[in-house]
């Protein structure tokens, strides 16, 4: 059982190591971070390596934020500034519209917590990859390093020391090959292969 933060369309790496296993535990009780993929993903766009971030309600607490209590910025239109991102990134793409009214879903669904999209951005990519993956959250936070922790990859700023495999991007012509983006920038290249990739 490996234990994860629920990210925002899970980067690469972090995909690849989620689906080593049958049943994973989300850090439920953990606090907010900026710097992350919580809350962001990194998608191929016509200009190279691009961010979609999802805007956060600024805690007005002094106390720290739990990521679980974290509320999405919806007067802010970035759903509909993602989905368009996506689709001029990727409607050229050999899978992309095999995707998309799934996809679409997600970006006219009315999320209040952070958590909800990140879950149904999970569920969206184990369905689209015929995966099986149970998961649960935790009850309290674990601050010691567990078994089969992947906690820290959440971080934008560690380090992957594991190569990546290369597989055809959608502009690799112009900017070259980017690693570790958004899982969706594989699926939507290499579809029901993407598996191959990941494992």
């Amino acid at each position: 059982m490996g234990v994860f933060l629920p990210t925002y369309f899970s980067p690469i790496f972090q995909f690849s190591n989620i689906i080593k296993f049958n049943k994973i535990i989300f850090e439920n009780e953990d606090n907010f971070q900026k710097q992350s993929y919580r809350n962001r993903c990194y998608i191929y766009g016509p200009n190279g390596k691009q961010m979609l971030n999802i805007p956060i309600k600024k805690n007005t607490n002094l106390e720290k934020q739990k990521t679980k209590d974290t509320l999405v910025d919806n007067s802010l239109k970035w759903q509909d500034q993602h989905f368009k991102s996506l689709k001029a990134s990727y409607n050229c793409s050999p899978f992309f519209e095999f995707f998309e009214d799934d996809l679409q879903k997600i970006f006219t669904k009315k999320y209040r917590y952070l958590n909800d999209i990140n879950l149904d951005t999970f569920l969206f990519l184990l369905d689209a990859l015929q995966l099986e993956v149970s998961h649960k959250n935790t009850n309290e936070y674990q601050k010691n390093k567990m078994k089969n922790d992947f906690r820290d990859i959440a971080n934008i700023k560690q380090e992957i020391n594991k190569p990546f495999p290369k597989y055809i991007q959608v502009f690799t012509e112009k900017h070259g090959f980017i690693p570790n983006l958004s899982t969706l920038d594989l699926l939507f290249m290499e579809g029901p292969n993407a598996i191959s990739f990941l494992s």
